[in-house]
């Protein structure tokens, strides 16, 4: 479980290393409009940037106390001191999507949920549109994106979707992991999500999500970096779904209450791997 715990942090830390994006200028337009939009005053903001100094003083705590807000440090150590600092119940309640924050250590709250298998969606519960940003951009669908059988397109419209997720973020609309992209290689026609694959050959769909996941995670003008672990997130990928994932609703048998019997023709992770 602690392992499970490092790697959403390590996660949520490289995301939140990455505050310098594109759409700055937009986001400082749309912030006005908060403060001057009489029916926006009252929208909940979820942006949170965790290590401030000014927020730490606000809770009557030092910020420099803590060491996963010491950005000299690795994320790797980063990660370790403030999972260090948890009970065992504060890290359990951190499992799944919704992960309640531990006050006493200034750690907010953080919904993990957010989806862009084409664009910025609203299905995932940490995003959502109003007045200020009533929609985000809808690319087509993934396996008609796909059949251009181009590289670089792939690529650019994972940047311009983690331009616009990252935008929303700063407003507050939407969080920095997105489970995207769905790398499932489709089996049978019958399956009802395949127009969210990239299709059923296994090398495309790894192709797909190796660029697809450069797109929306890597901050343009960063550069390359030989060790992938310290480089900074725009946002965070989690490609989808591991394994036995065949089964959405069929003759009265959902995914969630049936006996799976897992065999190996179904273990199939040459797209993950791929994807890394």
């Amino acid at each position: 479980m602690v392992k499970a715990i490092l790697l959403l942090v390590l996660a949520f830390l490289a995301v939140c290393t990455a505050r310098d994006v594109p759409l700055l200028s937009m986001l400082n337009h749309h912030r006005s409009l908060l403060s001057t939009t009489p029916s926006l005053a009252d929208v909940p903001i979820n942006y949170t940037h965790v290590c401030d100094p000014t927020r730490f003083a606000n809770q009557g705590m030092e910020m420099k106390e803590f060491g996963y807000c010491d950005s000299s440090l690795s994320f790797e150590e980063r990660a370790k001191d403030l999972v260090d600092r948890m009970t065992l119940d504060e890290k359990v309640q951190q499992l799944g999507n919704k992960a309640i924050g531990v006050p006493r250590i200034g750690l907010p709250h953080y919904e993990w949920w957010s989806e862009a298998l084409h664009g910025v969606s609203n299905v995932g519960p940490a995003t959502f549109f109003n007045e200020l940003i009533p929609g985000a951009t809808s690319f087509p669908t993934v396996i008609h994106t796909t059949a251009s059988f181009n590289k670089s397109l792939w690529k650019t419209i994972g940047q311009a979707v983690s331009a616009e997720a990252r935008a929303m973020y700063n407003l507050g609309r939407a969080g920095l992991t997105y489970w995207s992209p769905n790398i499932n290689v489709v089996r049978d026609p019958r399956w009802g999500r395949i127009t969210e694959t990239p299709g059923e050959d296994p090398f495309v769909v790894g192709t797909y999500a190796s660029n697809y996941v450069r797109g929306l995670q890597d901050v343009e003008g960063a550069g390359e970096t030989k060790d992938l672990n310290s480089r900074p997130l725009k946002v965070s990928t989690c490609c989808k779904h591991y394994t036995a994932y065949d089964v959405d609703a069929w003759l009265g048998i959902d995914r969630y209450h049936y006996d799976a019997r897992v065999t190996e023709q179904d273990i199939y992770v040459g797209d993950f791997s791929s994807s890394l």
